[in-house]
């Protein structure tokens, strides 16, 4: 694949990838997902290590996080993106309701012992 001017610059100042980084807030009196931090290099550095340190899940989908660079800060995500980020949404569910029926089969053991 031929290099765009975009990869060349990036690798001229020693960037071949430069991280980027969004976050989003979804609660249900919104009707979809919210941008609420976004940035590159180093602010995104310190949004995922703001997630971890929170504890939130940080989940790496990079053509993902290229599409929503381009929503404004704390506006909801445009509904052609609906499919993409309901998809990352209903993993985490999953993710979410698995680490809880885990913890409680933890708990039964730890109670039956």
């Amino acid at each position: 694949m031929p290099d765009n001017a975009i990869d060349k610059a990036l690798r001229a100042q020693g960037r071949p990838d430069r991280p980027s980084a969004v976050a989003l807030s979804y609660a249900d009196k919104h009707k979809s997902p919210i941008v609420v931090a976004k940035g590159y290099g180093d602010v995104a550095d310190a949004i995922v290590q703001s997630a971890r340190e929170s504890g939130l899940y940080v989940h790496s989908s990079p053509d993902l996080v290229k599409l929503l660079m381009h929503v404004d800060l704390d506006t909801q995500i445009p509904p052609q993106l609906y499919v993409a980020v309901a998809e990352v949404l209903a993993w985490l569910y999953r993710l979410e309701a698995d680490a809880a029926s885990d913890g409680n089969q933890l708990n039964q053991i730890k109670q039956n012992t």
